[in-house]
């Protein structure tokens, strides 16, 4: 498992990419990829292509970076989805407060 954070050219987007489990193991390196964002960054994608597996514990990572970023982006999106894991946020209804595809 890790995780890895990419800037856009222009820096209006900050993509974190999760490979393996998205789990417990991951809060602090998380809350790390999005606590220092450049001012004029606008949007924020959680890529999860190589993510094979999510417990509640991420969830909750995802709802902490929701409320830590509030009004600072201007959206929030989930990428790359597989079945499994995008069962898991509908389920949730995280596909009401995130952009998921």
């Amino acid at each position: 498992m890790s995780l890895s954070t990419s800037a856009s050219l222009d820096g209006k987007t900050l993509t974190i990419q999760i490979r393996g489990k998205f789990d417990f193991n991951l809060v602090q390196s998380f809350r790390q990829a999005y606590a220092e964002l450049s001012a004029n960054t606008e949007k924020v994608v959680i890529d999860l292509r190589e993510t094979d597996y999510m417990d509640s514990s991420a969830l909750g990572m995802l709802l902490n970076m929701k409320k830590t970023l509030g009004d600072t982006v201007s959206s929030i999106h989930i990428t790359n989805c597989r079945p499994q894991l995008k069962k898991i946020l509908q389920i949730s209804r995280f596909d009401k407060k995130f952009d998921i595809d």
